[in-house]
């Protein structure tokens, strides 16, 4: 009996060796893709959660709250009750009455004819429509170009796609004291042609920049488009704050420029457009022969966008088109109305002893946060970059977000830009005064 005992015990001592060999054998294998090592950080979950927690007044994600135009709205409720079709799936690449209005629409706008069903994707958002892009474009050990500050999704990508990032920051231009606008925020020509080379594949640009504000004047597009028509590389064009230009800055559109039509993937938004961010209606245009190729990974990864929401975007543009130029344009009255609130942010962080770098564009602005003493003893966060750490602690101590700028440089250049944090403006006006009331009390304390 005590020797059946035994060998019972010697076989299930056994038997666990196998097993932990076995289970230490597959954890040894690497059971993640190589291409997604060191990228599974993202800026946006970790301070939406930890604003989440903290309960705290909003102004870092960058998302209206307040409702779109009611006429969207009622397009949207229209389509959801529009019978079988809107419903089912639609064109792969682009629901029909969409992708042909935007032909007609931005066609108008380019000065260059657009083929709906050629030279138009339609996407989950512009996001995908990014993903997309650096998928089909981007090959092993190709270089693509970031002018930086960027938004932080290029990084990853570029890198998931297999090819290198090189970046060119723009810098501030100090005249007389500090640069005050982001049209003081400028790009050096010979910096930029020194990093074109044969692996150069593609050159990233936003403008309205996210999360700088600049709007790209004709003249430095031109530096980046002849640079591109010389070096035969594609520019990757992220203008989702299109149509958010104040002060009498001009949103140009690169593929409009002579030669950059044939190489230009121009990314759009049409939840940045309406204020519907979370209706993920995205698109990228440009020539037949490189759009083709964002098709193949799209019909590989999502095949197909939301039929209901794509309709509703068609009719609000539809709108647009007919009301274009005129007081009724909601692409005038959106920035009519965020410029009120962009002047009253400014006003408000001037107050307090913050130095705000005005935007030309978009609906972000970013201050200087260099002046301001702070104790920051978190232990926590010592290892991280300084505004990184003011944002935590703005967050857990006087109850409002914000975003680190330096989270949209790379490593290389990161350093030199940790002294900036940015407000998003897209607000109604009680979450403004919210926030107000948090910097001035905390004013009155210092």
């Amino acid at each position: 009996m005590l020797r059946r005992v035994a060998a019972n015990v010697a076989v299930n001592s056994w038997k666990g060796n196998i097993f932990e060999l076995d289970h230490k054998l597959i954890m040894a294998r690497q059971l993640h893709a190589r291409r997604i090592e060191g990228i599974d950080k993202n800026i946006w979950v970790d301070f939406t959660q930890l604003a989440a927690d903290y309960k705290v007044v909003n102004l870092g994600q960058g998302f209206p709250d307040f409702s779109p135009p009611s006429y969207i709205q009622e397009a949207l409720c229209k389509a959801v009750n529009g019978g079988c079709s809107m419903h089912q799936y639609t064109h792969a690449f682009g629901h029909p009455p969409l992708v042909s209005i935007l032909a007609k629409f931005f066609g108008r706008v380019v000065g260059h004819e657009i083929d709906a069903f050629e030279d138009i994707l339609v996407t989950v958002g512009a996001y995908q429509a990014l993903f997309c892009t650096f998928q089909a474009l981007v090959d092993e050990e190709d270089e693509v170009i970031i002018i930086e500050p960027f938004f932080d999704c290029y990084q990853p990508m570029v890198k998931m796609a297999g090819g290198k990032g090189v970046y060119v920051p723009l810098r501030p231009r100090v005249e007389g004291g500090k640069a005050l606008t982001s049209a003081d925020w400028v790009l050096s020509s010979e910096e930029l042609a020194s990093k074109f080379n044969p692996r150069t594949k593609a050159i990233v640009i936003n403008t309205p920049n996210n999360p700088l504000g600049k709007v790209y004047k004709r003249e430095e597009l031109q530096v980046i488009a002849d640079l591109c028509i010389k070096h035969d590389v594609v520019c990757i064009s992220d203008e989702v704050y299109e149509w958010l230009t104040y002060d009498g800055a001009k949103h140009v559109k690169i593929a409009s420029l002579p030669g950059m039509w044939e190489r230009t993937v121009t990314i759009g938004s049409g939840g940045k457009s309406f204020s519907a961010t979370g209706w993920k209606v995205g698109w990228a245009i440009g020539a037949g022969p490189i759009v083709k190729h964002l098709k193949t990974v799209h019909q590989n990864s999502v095949y197909h966008c939301a039929t209901a929401a794509q309709e509703a975007v068609a009719q609000g543009f539809q709108r647009e088109y007919e009301l274009f130029g005129t007081p009724e344009s909601y692409f005038l009255q959106l920035p009519e109305m965020l410029n009120q609130k962009r002047k009253k942010l400014a006003t408000c962080l001037e107050s307090v002893g913050l130095q705000p770098i005005l935007p030309e564009g978009g609906y972000f602005m970013i201050s200087d946060i260099s002046s301001l003493k702070v104790d920051l003893n978190d232990p926590s966060t010592q290892d991280e970059p300084h505004d990184y750490r003011f944002v935590k602690w703005l967050i857990k101590e006087k109850g409002l977000a914000t975003i680190p700028v330096s989270a949209f440089y790379s490593p290389e250049h990161r350093k030199d830009f940790q002294n900036y944090i940015r407000f998003c403006f897209v607000k109604e006006d009680s979450t403004l005064n919210a926030a107000e009331d948090i910097l001035r009390k905390w004013s009155d304390l210092k």
